[in-house]
């Protein structure tokens, strides 16, 4: 497929048959695109499917292995890589002293390391340089095209917030990688024309979106349709190799060379033998059991944290439940890391109390993946220093989606996101009841994202989770609790999206002592009914049942269609009305839930 520019835009870059393979696999091939001035493109795809690969040759960094790459007649290219690297000097030598650098500098909190050395910057603190170095001269107008490979990264959710606005009002064509879906669809939505460049299994899909429509949306749903129509054809090719399979089967036909072959090939179709879509054709089973917890997990105390002459936070009052479910949210540097590692027992408060569950088992996945050596094969990582890997450590892996490639591989050479996922396959297998996730997202593709999400809703223990990937902390929180710019905490209505509209009004940067966290004196006034959070956990139990049972239909009906017996279609119609009924049933509960929590 190929999309070509709008009227009256200038062409950036037009790229036709082009393609590009590894040693173990083919990344992409012929892909076919032309991008122009006021477009907005963006690749999603898989961890390890090319999309770095694909900016760098839109950027002309790196040559394909195949097709032709043609840019328009004095294109002005600015790209912010996934690790950028940054010339020697401060950083006040890096930007300069333009107004659009200041504007920049402010918002992603670049402007207090203006007399820092590059050298001394650490990789977050880097890549905020890079974008505000970019997005001042694309204010500048120095620019035809902005590339940027995940530009979320490192960034509170205001800066996240500031940084859609800056992309939505720019004039130059914008193709960007980012596993941020509020931004993703919010980009593809707002401005046009827009479409997302899909990486999958070696192929391009191209999904353009139509005026006014979410290219995001559009993706989600060709692709949806995508995958329905290639099991309805697994189906249908799995059901003919049966029959083939049982025909072979009968008589003397059966033992020549040749119908031995087929029957083979029939077998191998059946068992999902060579028609297996690898590692990523099983779904990403995140479960490796749940240690039991008891009544109490962790309760802070008058929790107070300061480093030298900073106090970070003061006084805090947090009890976290058996099953609880809290965000945790603040601008960089506001101390939720510090607060993580408290809940943790990573770190030891200057003042106050952590009271910890004797049964509590922390599984505690940081952000900058320090627990992971570099040097040490993938498949040694998992077994431990104690033991060779065996088979069950090869089962788990694949489970994780690391096929043979990655398994031998050192993990310095694995993707960020491949990396990410290692990480949660060492902290999972120690079976935790108290997961903290220190911005989990960052890196992972979509797919790993849903993934995650999914394991989350089903998961029995309890969760405490920083991120600025705003989908994800709606998706698996209840409660948001925000560290405010004066060190207080305190619980937000509205979830991340209350805090967010608190900040754009100026509550919370004032210094004014808020409610406490957790108010252990006098009970909160009776109420009729359940608990907010108790009807939030029947929701997500609701939910999860739905998905079940929906399963259910969708297996039974698949079941029906490649059916010929008469009495096994009146059964299996049978049971199908029966898990249609459940799951109206299921659906009704959810709604009746939903309502509830309104009101």
């Amino acid at each position: 497929m190929v999309f070509g520019p709008s009227f009256g835009s200038v062409i950036c870059v037009d790229i036709a048959g082009v393609g590009m393979a590894q040693p173990d696999k083919v990344l992409f091939r012929d892909v076919a695109v032309t991008i122009s001035t006021g477009d907005r493109v963006a690749v999603v795809g898989v961890n390890g499917s090319g999309k770095t690969t694909l900016l760098r040759i839109l950027t002309g960094a790196l040559q394909p292995d195949t097709g032709d790459v043609r840019f328009g007649r004095g294109v002005r290219i600015a790209s912010l890589e996934q690790d950028p690297v940054l010339p020697a000097g401060t950083v006040h030598d890096v930007l300069g002293d333009s107004w659009e650098v200041a504007a920049a500098a402010t918002s992603l909190g670049v402007q207090p390391l203006f007399e820092r050395r590059t050298d001394t910057l650490s990789g977050g603190q880097a890549k905020r340089v890079a974008l505000a170095k970019v997005l001042a001269g694309d204010q500048q107008e120095a620019h035809d095209m902005v590339v940027l490979d995940e530009p979320t990264n490192h960034l509170d959710l205001e800066a996240i917030e500031w940084l859609e606005s800056r992309l939505i009002t720019m004039k130059a064509a914008l193709v960007l990688v980012t596993h941020d879906r509020h931004a993703l669809d919010r980009l593809t939505t707002a401005v046009g024309p827009s479409t997302v460049v899909e990486l999958d299994a070696g192929r391009a899909h191209l999904h353009q979106a139509a005026a006014g429509t979410s290219a995001y949306a559009t993706y989600l749903d060709a692709r949806a349709a995508r995958i329905e129509r290639e099991a309805q054809e697994e189906s249908t090719r799995r059901i003919l190799a049966r029959r083939e399979l049982a025909w072979l089967r009968r008589g003397a036909p059966a033992r020549s060379t040749k119908p031995k072959a087929r029957l083979r090939s029939a077998a191998e179709i059946i068992s999902g033998g060579p028609g297996a879509a690898g590692v990523r054709g099983a779904a990403l089973e995140l479960g490796a059991g749940t240690t039991r917890l008891g009544n109490q997990v962790v309760e802070l105390v008058g929790v107070t944290q300061r480093f030298g002459d900073r106090t970070v936070f003061s006084d805090v009052d947090l009890l976290i439940e058996p099953g609880a479910r809290l965000a945790v949210v603040g601008p960089n540097g506001s101390g939720k890391t510090t607060l993580l590692d408290i809940v943790a027992g990573r770190t030891l408060p200057t003042a106050g109390d952590v009271r910890r569950g004797r049964t509590v088992v922390v599984g505690y996945a940081d952000q900058h993946s320090t627990t992971l050596d570099p040097d040490v094969v993938v498949r040694e990582l998992v077994a431990g220093p104690h033991r060779e890997p065996d088979h069950e450590d090869k089962a788990l892996l694949e489970r994780f989606w690391f096929d043979s490639t990655a398994q031998y591989a050192p993990v310095r050479m694995l993707s960020g996101g491949e990396r990410r996922r290692l990480e949660l396959v060492m902290v999972l297998a120690t079976q935790p009841n108290l997961l903290i996730l220190d911005e989990p997202t960052n890196d992972l593709d979509l797919d790993t994202l849903r993934a995650l999400e999914a394991f989350l809703d089903d998961w029995p223990g309890a969760l405490v989770a920083a991120s600025h990937d705003r989908a994800f902390l709606d998706r698996v929180a209840d409660h948001v609790l925000a560290i405010d710019d004066d060190g207080t905490m305190r619980r937000v209505p509205g979830g991340v999206a209350g805090w967010l509209a608190e900040r754009a009004h100026g509550v919370g940067r004032r210094t004014v002592k808020p409610a406490p966290v957790a108010d252990r004196g006098t009970p909160p006034p009776a109420r009729s009914g359940p608990s907010p959070s108790t009807i939030r956990r029947q929701l997500r139990e609701a939910e999860q049942a739905m998905i079940k049972a929906q399963r259910r239909v969708d297996a039974l009906t698949v079941q029906l269609d490649g059916e010929t017996d008469h009495e096994t279609l009146v059964a299996v119609g049978a049971d199908l009305a029966t898990a249609q009924l459940e799951l109206d049933d299921y659906e009704a509960r959810w709604l009746e839930l939903a309502e509830q929590l309104e009101t």
